[in-house]
């Protein structure tokens, strides 16, 4: 009897759901899922099921259908959740133009970084945005230059006794300059993470970028209680707690120093102050109006943001440069004369005033960022029904997935030869579209820190190709195809292997 009031419960609720969804499911329909089954209850999630490599495999795959449409929209269901998958840059335009609030399924975000910019609301994220977005002008960037040099002068050196190794990963040393460079201009800390051979801050944040991509793709590990019962929410917490207690450590000592000019993090303050260079913190809590801004909390999580977004966005960007440059010589040789027609054979550091001259370099770095967006997709939510500018409706409630990897890929707008890499497509060459390249968004919530990405990204190659040439990994040859994997940003299977031979 029990079993049977059960299914005629699930089965009435079924009923009741799809009632209520049936413009959804119009939707849907209208858009099709093109050679994917929908099953019962999960949807379309089951594509996601597997490895990490597994799941980017699966986008991929979703953003090549979505690219074979005429319109760039295909439909699937997470759960009982329909999300729209856009390649199309004028329908990408008109959503993160129109449709600012995240999607739901960020809370999972929230859960590390509390309600940090990236990824808050819209009624916290406009306030606090006003008062963040001075801090990345461009008198204060080119300070921050400085720091991108002196670290990237570290990295050089901890590459030496690896450089004549067969294979080498270098995604560590990218990603412990990265780091340094963030606590330095974000926090106004060093914490010598590319010279210790244990740094429990970055392990952290690598761990929950894995935890969260997982279960972002798993819609039965939605519900907070669900996973509060599984084994990796142990783990997440464990890593949560030493990422947040290191930063209002910080925060405190800070608060300390800019009240009572002492704190324990003194002297690395001084040393920051006698180049002009002023942390992001330290604007932070000058910009926002000192005691009378900021809270701690608020504090904390704008600055959880900044550490975690800038320290593997730059890294991933530089590293599949990296990865593309062994893979193609002649691009190399071509940044390293441009390399020597700025520098010669001199040694010294880069000054902000060498980026500019740059120029090939920064079409490589762009076409890299065009074929391996840090942030391969982006979601958004459908707060209020809006109408595309192609005449589709979409309705209230609806998901929107905006494919950054297939808009940089989209063929009507890269032509035929839109999987290679040729970097002379930034060489004076206009966008057929601006939402065509979107590595870092677009639309008012685009990335704050575009520009200070860029310019970590070209002094860290600046100088890495100035000392060093980067060959492919010895079971990789120069055509194999880059194995990815998900875990919020796209990175390399292989770990971003190559090998380095020293050009003195």
């Amino acid at each position: 009897m029990l079993v049977q009031l059960s299914l005629v419960f699930i089965i009435v609720w079924l009923l009741v759901l799809r009632w209520e969804r049936r413009r959804m499911i119009q939707l849907a329909s209208k858009f099709g899922s093109p050679n994917l089954w929908q099953l019962p209850v999960i949807g379309h999630s089951y594509v996601f099921i597997g490895s990490d490599e597994d799941r980017m495999t699966a986008f991929q795959k979703l953003g090549r259908k979505t690219n074979n449409t005429k319109e760039g929209i295909i439909s699937f269901w997470q759960g009982h959740k329909l999300y729209l998958s856009i390649s199309d840059p004028k329908s990408a335009e008109f959503i993160l133009k129109n449709c600012l609030e995240k999607d739901d399924i960020m809370k999972i975000s929230r859960l590390t970084t509390g309600n940090g910019t990236v990824f808050a609301p819209v009624k916290i994220w406009r306030p606090r945005r006003k008062v963040l977005a001075p801090t990345f002008s461009p008198k204060n960037l080119l300070e921050f230059a400085k720091i991108f040099s002196r670290q990237s002068d570290i990295m050089v050196e901890q590459l030496k006794p690896v450089a004549h190794s067969k294979d080498v990963s270098i995604w560590n040393f990218v990603n412990t300059y990265t780091l340094d460079s963030v606590c330095e201009s974000t926090l106004g800390v060093s914490i010598h993470a590319q010279k210790l051979i244990e740094q429990p801050l970055l392990k952290s944040l690598e761990q929950i970028t894995i935890l969260d991509s997982a279960r972002m793709c798993q819609p039965w590990l939605y519900s907070d209680t669900i996973y509060k019962m599984m084994p990796a929410y142990k783990r997440h917490t464990k890593c949560r707690k030493m990422i947040f207690d290191f930063i209002n450590e910080v925060i405190r000592a800070k608060r300390n120093l800019m009240q009572e000019e002492k704190s324990l993090l003194k002297s690395e303050s001084e040393q920051v102050r006698q180049e002009g260079v002023r942390s992001f913190l330290e604007l932070l809590i000058e910009s926002s109006g000192g005691d009378k801004g900021y809270t701690d909390l608020e504090l904390q999580e704008e600055t959880v943001v900044l550490v975690v977004a800038g320290t593997d966005t730059s890294a991933v960007g530089t590293s599949f440069t990296i990865l593309l440059l062994s893979k193609h010589l002649d691009v190399q040789e071509k940044i390293y004369q441009e390399l020597q027609e700025v520098f010669g054979d001199s040694k010294r550091p880069i000054v902000p005033e060498d980026l500019p001259r740059l120029k090939y370099l920064d079409a490589v770095i762009r076409e890299s960022l065009r074929l391996y967006p840090p942030v391969p997709v982006i979601v958004r939510k459908v707060e209020n029904e809006i109408t595309l500018p192609s005449g589709e409706t979409l309705v209230k409630g609806t998901g929107i997935l905006v494919h950054i990897w297939a808009i940089n890929r989209n063929p009507k707008y890269w032509g035929d030869d839109a999987d290679l890499f040729r970097p002379e497509r930034f060489i004076d060459t206009p966008l057929k579209h601006p939402a065509a390249f979107i590595s870092f968004s677009y639309g008012p919530r685009a990335c704050l820190g575009y520009q200070y990405a860029m310019m970590s990204m070209k002094t860290a190659m600046a100088n890495l190709l100035r000392n060093y040439q980067f060959l492919p990994a010895s079971n990789a040859g120069t055509k194999q195809p880059i194995r990815l994997r998900f875990d919020i940003m796209m990175k390399s299977v292989e770990n971003f292997t190559v090998q380095i031979k020293p050009r003195f």
